[in-house]
């Protein structure tokens, strides 16, 4: 990896990418990017980097992409241990729930390299989720969990684990949406190349196993999508566009305005200028909040809660009542102003800095056998910031709402943004603007604390 004390950041898909850019930023020359290819989409993945303003991964692993899996998930753990014995780094840094995550955990524990991992604590208490069980796997391997949110932190908790590896950091995808978002020039060329007009169309996203390998369930979904007044513009993953020519659907895929994969840039800039979003990602229900954007969740659970309990997300099974929602929260003319008012239950944009921040000072601690770090760590570039760290408790564990739930028109939910962003409102703050502040201030974030690190 380079030196004694580097840091490996191990992730494989484009939310991981998109999540993990400040990051990696952060981390500067103390990281070491490794890309396992569970991507394997050339749009999907390498035009992520380069949208990101991202060097190329310094590993990548082959072979990966495409396989069932639990071949890949031992594949890429038979890889990644022979990478981390050849040249063990000091941390691994992990994010979210996908296979790479769980195999870069595992990995990483088995050479004795600690784990931080990024998007601690979600729970969707389903176990049908693959998801689920990686969230699950990597809870029990971690040495520092970087919570997004209070619940995060209690789910954590409930499972027994102890409070000095809980940190409440905050959610990285506030950041992130501050970062990519195009301007008012580049979002009206966007919806001048895909023919659309602001506030006038639905953006549409599905590809999680539940809907697209169930012929029925997305069979629904595509039906009240295509009945809806607005067009829906529907960036095809690829793996939907297969399930779709697998069950006979192609005609009633066609049926919306089907684009190719957009970057997230683009995917941003559709969402902000769209009257409605309908999803089953996860990411999504946590940009909707920083976009001020109502989003109907297309799933049976979902392990951001969150979402749903601030007003900008409504969990529903397939069936007619997303079209009957849909049209409901496209008609409500008061939108706007309620969701515009609301604050991102994610955090105030700063989630980055602490990540990197607790992740330098685990691996000064890991390559240094005495001395002590200073109570609070530097980053690259000097910046001093106070870090969150161990969280007071929270009664309980946050419990995911299922499907059906979620706020309605009429009540103290949904709103459009402003018709530029030009910052975010933050859950206990008034207005954090997208440029982190120098020197730093500190932070608001509910439910918990924030400290210095002690290693």
């Amino acid at each position: 990896m380079g030196s004694a004390a580097t840091v490996a950041v191990v992730l494989g898909t484009r939310p991981e990418i998109v999540k993990l850019a400040g990051v990696v930023r952060g981390l500067g020359d103390r990281g070491r990017v490794v890309y396992t290819g569970q991507h394997y989409d050339e749009a999907l993945a390498d035009g992520v980097f380069r949208g990101l303003r991202l060097a190329p991964p310094h590993t990548r692993l082959s072979g990966i992409g495409g396989a069932a899996r639990g071949r890949q998930v031992g594949d890429m753990i038979s890889a990644l241990s022979d990478l981390f014995a050849a040249d063990p780094p000091a941390a691994v840094v992990v994010q979210g729930d996908t296979n790479t995550t769980s195999a870069g955990a595992q990995a990483a524990h088995y050479h004795g390299v600690p784990v931080v991992h990024v998007e601690a604590g979600l729970r969707s208490r389903d176990r049908a989720m693959p998801e689920e069980i990686n969230r699950q796997v990597v809870g029990v391997l971690a040495d520092a969990h970087c919570a997004p949110t209070a619940g995060a932190a209690a789910n954590l908790r409930a499972e027994g684990v102890p409070d000095h590896r809980i940190h409440l950091t905050g959610n990285t995808v506030v950041e992130a949406v501050a970062d990519s978002v195009p301007g008012p020039r580049q979002a009206a060329a966007l919806l001048r190349r895909y023919g659309l007009h602001a506030d006038g169309y639905v953006l549409a996203t599905l590809h999680r196993p539940e809907n697209t390998d169930d012929p029925r369930r997305l069979r629904v979904i595509l039906a009240e999508l295509a009945g809806l007044d607005l067009p829906v513009v529907f960036p095809a993953h690829p793996r939907t566009r297969g399930c779709a020519a697998r069950h006979g659907l192609s005609a009633e895929l066609a049926r919306l305005h089907v684009v190719d994969p957009v970057d997230h840039a683009a995917f941003l800039g559709l969402a902000l200028h769209a009257r409605l979003l309908v999803s089953d990602s996860g990411g999504v229900q946590e940009e909707c909040t920083v976009l001020k954007k109502p989003l109907i969740v297309v799933r049976n659970s979902t392990e951001r809660p969150e979402a749903v309990e601030a007003g900008f997300a409504t969990l529903l099974r397939p069936g007619p009542e997303i079209g009957r929602l849909a049209r409901a929260l496209i008609a409500d003319t008061a939108l706007p102003a309620r969701l515009a008012a609301r604050p991102s239950p994610f955090g105030d944009g700063r989630a980055g800095e602490r990540i990197v921040a607790l992740t330098l000072a685990l691996a000064d601690r890991k390559a240094r056998t005495a001395g002590q770090l200073p109570g609070v760590a530097r980053i690259p570039g000097g910046v001093r910031i106070p870090v969150a760290a161990e969280v007071p408790a929270v009664p309980g564990a946050a419990h995911p709402p299922q499907a059906g739930t979620g706020p309605r028109p009429g009540r103290r939910a949904f709103a459009l943004p402003a018709p530029s962003i030009a910052g975010v409102l933050v859950a206990g703050a008034r207005r954090a603007p997208f440029a982190v502040p120098s020197p730093p201030t500190t932070p608001h974030l509910t439910g918990g604390t924030l400290c210095t690190v002690h290693p």
